[in-house]
């Protein structure tokens, strides 16, 4: 079922979107201050890539002070720009029954939007 997803989830959007976020990110690597946020860029959009049948996970110590601050800078930046798209595309997918596993991605994809640093996304 979530190689269906998947696929459907790719042809509506979901790679254009993947490939929007790791060329900016790629963009981001081209400073050497923007790396780490442009790893995080291209790793939130692998996870955009394919939503289905994957889960966000903790790293380990999630919450040092450096991914705290970096977190923060994150959020300030790019975080809720992205967050609000994935929370608008959410309520728009809700409206229908069918929207609703789409939606659900969506709502998933957004705790990865705001707090990307000590966290990933893997295989359930």
């Amino acid at each position: 079922m979530s190689l269906l997803g998947n696929i459907i989830w790719l042809i509506f959007g979901g790679f254009l979107t993947g490939l929007g976020y790791i060329v900016g990110g790629l963009l981001l690597c081209l400073t050497i201050v923007g790396i780490p946020f442009g790893v995080q860029a291209i790793k939130l959009g692998t996870a955009t890539m394919t939503p289905f049948g994957r889960t966000i996970v903790e790293d380990r110590n999630p919450n040092s002070t450096l991914k705290t601050v970096l977190n923060v800078v994150w959020i300030i930046l790019f975080g809720w720009e992205i967050a609000l798209a994935h929370l608008a595309h959410a309520a728009l997918l809700a409206i229908t029954i069918i929207g609703l596993p789409f939606a659900t991605q969506h709502i998933k994809l957004i705790v990865l939007a705001l707090f990307p640093f000590g966290r990933s996304f893997q295989k359930i």
